[in-house]
């Protein structure tokens, strides 16, 4: 019997390594179908807000419906509709398959994180952080995976690819019980009354994680085009770097998460904000692998609020930590995505790439004025 715990974590592993397929398949799908970068740009947008910004309407459905169907079925969903995207006719064939790949994840999540370390009464805290360390390892993997694939078999066989998301569905359906207990995961509330009073922290904590977010997420869905176009690396060489970036920026996750702990959450994203910014510049304003090295630097320190944000929000509203997580992990990049990766498409059109990321650098700025505004 494979424990349940297992297979939540090697399900989140996969679930978001082919989350970053999109970016990846970017370059070829905009040869492919002539794409605008707006175009492309609206691509990722679908993707963030149906995997991040329904989490809650997918966690909804799957309590109401009591069953880990949503979770078994996820990985084969989301594998099969962004491994296939170059089988699409068109771009509004795309929008769909992205759409549904993102229905895959964002029926996982919720479900799959309130259950993963149930029954698990030692050490619960460390067993839920190897779950979320599965997910960042998943997404680092994603580009050079993709890569991989579309460098042996091409656009139009990247089907291939979503043969371990189909194997993993098959072992959900095996071993887990479909029906969980009655008591398994935390039920949705939507009732914000128990955090009035502390919706001011909580507003700036939310516009905090927006923040990181506009610079994170739009750099994981344009970098690998980013380095293609603007820089001239090969596919292969910038699927590699994108997946250096992500690994950057989960070890600088668990690294913020332990300065939390011994300086205080406030300070941590304090200093994430200001020092991110003359390391993405770096990456920006230069090149070779001094401009890499920036890069991964800048990355990891960006990313030090990952962990802080969310344990800020609970520690400000502990009896709704659930609704908090929400907040902080779908909603804020929800909105961070849908809005500002058409927006950088649309730059990119009219200006350039180059234009876009150097305005993107410096949107932590505007997060280190917001986090002087936190309770000390």
């Amino acid at each position: 019997m494979i424990p349940a715990f297992l297979l939540f974590s090697c399900a989140h592993f996969l679930i978001d390594m082919y989350g970053m397929g999109l970016g990846v398949l970017q370059p070829l799908l905009r040869a492919q179908f002539g794409l605008s970068l707006t175009q492309a740009g609206v691509l990722g947008g679908v993707l963030v807000f149906s995997s991040s910004m329904m989490q809650p309407v997918y966690g909804y459905l799957s309590d109401r419906f009591h069953t880990y169907l949503f979770t078994a079925l996820a990985p084969a969903m989301t594998a099969i509709f962004i491994s296939s995207l170059g089988l699409a006719s068109g771009y509004w064939t795309l929008l769909a398959m992205v759409w549904l790949g993102g229905v895959g994840i964002g029926s996982f999540h919720p479900q799959a994180t309130a259950n993963a370390t149930r029954g698990i009464g030692a050490n619960r805290g460390r067993a839920l952080a190897a779950f979320i360390c599965a997910g960042t390892l998943g997404l680092s993997i994603g580009p050079a995976y993709f890569s991989w694939m579309t460098g042996t078999l091409g656009l139009s066989r990247t089907y291939w690819a979503a043969l371990p998301g189909i194997a993993m569905t098959g072992l959900l359906l095996a071993f887990l019980k479909l029906s969980p207990p009655a008591d398994s995961g935390v039920k949705l509330s939507f009732d914000l009354t128990p955090l009035r009073a502390v919706r001011r922290p909580l507003t700036i904590l939310f516009l905090l994680v927006v923040t990181r977010s506009i610079v994170q997420i739009t750099f994981a869905q344009f970098l690998p085009l980013y380095l293609k176009l603007q820089r001239g690396y090969s596919l292969p060489a910038a699927s590699y770097i994108t997946s250096l970036y992500l690994l950057a920026g989960a070890l600088g996750g668990f690294t913020g998460g332990n300065l939390a702990d011994r300086f205080g959450g406030r300070r941590v994203i304090l200093f994430s904000m200001l020092c991110s910014v003359p390391f993405l510049l770096l990456f920006v304003f230069t090149r070779g692998p001094l401009s890499i090295a920036g890069l991964i630097l800048g990355g990891a320190i960006l990313l030090f609020t990952i962990p802080v944000n969310v344990m800020m929000g609970q520690a400000l509203a502990p009896a709704n930590g659930g609704t908090v997580s929400a907040l902080m992990m779908g909603a804020a990049w929800g909105v961070a995505g849908i809005f500002f990766i058409p927006l950088t498409g649309w730059v990119s059109d009219h200006y350039s790439l180059q234009h876009a990321f150097a305005g993107l650098v410096v949107v932590p700025i505007a997060g280190y004025l917001l986090a002087l505004k936190l309770p000390k």
